[in-house]
């Protein structure tokens, strides 16, 4: 089965960019990366629960979240800060996992209107180099954001 999150990682870059289009309105598809209640419906799943400590959506804003595993230990942390914050256009911040070897990581994303019901998100991910890059591009990044992308569509078009 084709994804429909699409991972563009050119050779030597130290950076991705990731598209995807959703069947929901512009709308919904901002307010589900900016509402923590709805991002923690599309990021848990049957392996763990994610839940945000903070997330303040608006320029100079600052969030933290962390993804427990089915026993309620802490599997997973990470936090950043909100550089841009303008509704339904673009949201810019930083991404950092705590006790990990990957650097803080500069997220920039772009929703775009392509009619009243579809929209289309771009990510564009700038990692410290090419070998950090390289290194996340090894896990299974790709599949795991198609998979939540694949949640974040089921749960929120129940919102239309």
């Amino acid at each position: 089965m084709e994804r429909k999150t699409k991972v563009n990682a050119g050779d030597g870059q130290q950076d991705i960019v990731i598209t995807r289009e959703f069947n929901l309105p512009l709308e919904l598809l901002f307010k589900a990366h900016a509402e923590a209640e709805l991002i923690e419906q599309w990021m848990s799943h049957e392996y763990g629960t994610t839940k945000f400590v903070k997330l303040e959506s608006r320029k100079h804003g600052s969030w933290q979240m962390e993804t427990t595993d089915a026993q309620g230990k802490v599997a997973f942390r990470a936090n950043g800060v909100i550089h841009e914050f303008v509704p339904n256009q673009k949201i810019t911040r930083t991404f950092e996992m705590e006790h990990s070897p990957f650097g803080v990581q500069l997220e920039l994303y772009v929703f775009e209107k392509l009619s009243d019901d579809t929209s289309k998100l771009t990510m564009h991910v700038i990692y410290e180099s090419v070998a950090q890059r390289d290194q996340v591009l090894k896990l299974p990044f790709s599949q795991g954001l198609n998979m939540a992308h694949n949640r974040l569509q089921d749960i929120v078009s129940k919102l239309k």
